[in-house]
């Protein structure tokens, strides 16, 4: 349950919105409400939910707190990307270069909904191969909060190409086995996010300003 719960969390298919429920959990499970809401907690404690009066939700960050993740992103996602260009094997090789031919006809089709789980599936591919299994939790463990930015900046549709060149440049790296050219790219895609974010986080600003305005 605990597990299936993640992986729900991580291909984003909780919405920022929705909340959990231990009886709907439990449910859904087919056991009681006790081991339920433990495995909630535990994805609270874990830092993928936060606890609320009705329920857990997505962890809900402010702008400092956003901005902090991409410099702990800058921090250890360089590192991370060197290792797996030289772990990495043939088969999931292939298997990335699949989910990123599948990110491409999400945005040549304008599916918004597939791009993000396609970017999403190539995230954590590329992530598993991270021989440092300390390193690899770390990168898991803030994954919720990048993709509730990634939800803010794929509204743009202009960000998409963005993103799936990023992660094109990325994949080359991994397929020549240079973890230099690796890290170097990694880092320039999370430049290229928080760039991206605090766009979206000045129109957002701007949008506030102008309802209070006309509220006036």
């Amino acid at each position: 349950m605990h597990d299936v719960l993640v992986g729900r969390i991580q291909r984003g298919e909780i919405s920022p919105e929705e909340r959990l429920v231990d009886t709907a959990v439990a449910s859904e499970f087919g056991v009681s409400r006790m081991p339920a809401r433990d495995a909630l907690m535990r994805l609270a404690h874990e830092g993928y939910l936060e606890p609320t009066t009705r329920g857990f939700i997505l962890p809900r960050l402010d702008h400092v707190e956003i901005l902090e993740i991409f410099d702990l992103r800058r921090l250890l996602e360089p590192r991370a990307a060197a290792m797996a260009a030289q772990g990495l094997s043939e088969e999931e090789l292939v298997a990335l270069e699949e989910t990123l031919n599948d990110a491409r006809s999400a945005m040549a089709e304008g599916d918004q909904e597939r791009l993000f789980r396609a970017c999403e599936i190539f995230r954590n591919g590329w992530i598993s191969a991270v021989s440092n299994s300390s390193l690899r939790k770390a990168l898991h463990r803030y994954m919720t909060q990048v993709q509730a930015v990634r939800m803010m900046t794929f509204a743009d549709p202009a960000n998409h190409p963005l993103i799936v060149e990023g992660n094109s440049r990325l994949f080359d790296a991994f397929r020549q086995r240079d973890a230099v050219a690796a890290s170097d790219r990694i880092m320039r895609f999370v430049f290229d996010g928080e760039a991206a974010y605090l766009a979206a986080h000045e129109g957002m600003q701007k949008d506030q300003s102008t309802s209070f305005s006309q509220s006036d």
